[in-house]
């Protein structure tokens, strides 16, 4: 059993994939080819907002975001704690500083209510009202030593869109602005509203094992304004004007490939339908895992939301009955993985910051005990039958 199986799918479009691979050899514009421009047009239709910027990584998507809100030294942007470092990496690369704010226990994504508190307590540099960094270098802060809350980012996890509405209030209020980290939820939905659209800009990944994903690295971002669309598109090309010599902006070399925008249009054609079959894979698991008999509680998706089941994780009891179920479901030779067993403030790479255990303790808590079963479009019900029974069968 996999745990994503990309082979059924490369399987039923292979003619497809070929084709779209000759072509882009046979007219040989690797570089900003017309297949990058297709695919753009494409899911900004898709997404229904004006601008689609291709990239070289979802990570790209996000530091270019930032880039184009000119974030630098003494700026704040509030993120969650629980998510892939690339989140809070690109706000640190810009010598910004990360302030960390902790999840809803059911979504596990950023807690609006904390949101507000984190805010505040910059505002007011009272770290009673919620926990900040406790060290911070110099370079980080303005002349004057103050920080400024500039922007939020965040994370639709699991595929699953955070609750953008407190969100982008908050934000409004504070005169902040909001980047959706969708790099898991390309193809979800909030309230009627696509996952991309729901912030000021949208950054989503196309690594492979993304529910839209290439064969290699690719991301985009989109976007309603006419400005910060016309400064990703220079961003991505080293800041480039009028032509490639002519540089309006420091930028960086962040273009996607022609021949992953062609393998991207290519997946894109069944990319709906495999959404539809995702749906059917999540609600097999929850209607197998919805009972007394199993020991693990399966996710829960807000009725104005849907998710597009990048992953679909489960919390077991505590870390050792976590450590359990995995050594049996292995043993079956059923796979797993754990997204995310340690969370940023608790980091290495973010120890400058100070943070400390049990500053964020839904994250950790979530730390200890998530774990994430097989998840893909064709995933079959004999198979999710095998899983829930060796879950139940560890059920004291």
């Amino acid at each position: 059993m996999e745990f994503i199986d990309l082979s059924i799918q490369q399987d039923r479009i292979r003619n497809k994939i070929d084709d779209s691979i000759h072509t882009v050899l046979k007219h040989g514009k690797y570089i900003m080819g017309p297949e990058v421009n297709e695919l753009e047009e494409r899911l900004a239709e898709y997404i229904e907002v004006k601008h689609a910027i291709g990239c070289a990584s979802g990570t790209d998507a996000l530091l270019m975001a930032l880039m184009a809100f000119n974030i630098g030294p003494g700026d704040v942007i509030f993120t969650s704690p629980f998510t892939f470092i690339a989140t809070a990496e690109v706000i640190s690369l810009l010598g910004a500083t990360p302030i960390f704010v902790d999840i809803d226990p059911v979504t596990f994504n950023i807690d609006p209510l904390k949101l507000e508190l984190a805010i505040r307590a910059v505002k007011e540099k009272d770290a009673n009202i919620y926990p900040l960094p406790r060290l911070l270098h110099r370079q980080q802060t303005t002349d004057n030593g103050q920080l400024t809350p500039r922007g939020i980012i965040a994370v639709d996890l699991f595929g699953l869109p955070a609750d953008y509405d407190p969100i982008n209030k908050i934000a409004e209020k504070n005169d902040l602005f909001v980047i959706e980290d969708a790099a898991q939820s390309f193809g979800a939905d909030y309230k009627g509203r696509r996952a991309c659209s729901l912030g000021h800009i949208g950054c989503t990944s196309f690594f492979p094992a993304k529910p839209l994903g290439c064969y290699g690295d690719g991301g985009m971002c989109f976007t309603d304004d006419d400005h910060l669309g016309e400064v990703i598109r220079s961003l991505r090309v080293h800041g480039k004007g009028h032509d490639k010599y002519d540089n309006v902006h420091v930028g960086i070399n962040g273009r996607l490939d022609t021949l992953q925008a062609a393998i991207l249009l290519a997946k894109f054609d069944i990319f709906p339908d495999e959404v539809e079959l995702r749906q059917k894979v999540a609600q097999r698991y929850s209607d197998l895992l919805n009972s007394d008999s199993h020991p693990v509680i399966p996710p829960r998706i807000p009725e104005f939301s849907i998710s597009v089941w990048a992953q679909y994780s489960i919390l077991a009891k505590d870390e050792k009955h976590r450590s359990i179920l995995q050594t049996s479901l292995k043993e079956a030779g059923i796979p797993t993985a754990i997204y995310y067993p340690k969370p940023l403030h608790l980091q290495e790479a973010f120890s400058y910051l100070g943070y400390k255990e049990e500053d964020f303790p839904v994250s950790e808590d979530c730390a200890k005990r998530i774990f994430s079963l097989p998840m893909h479009p064709y995933l079959i019900e004999k198979d999710q039958e095998k899983i829930a029974q060796v879950l139940a069968s560890n059920a004291n």
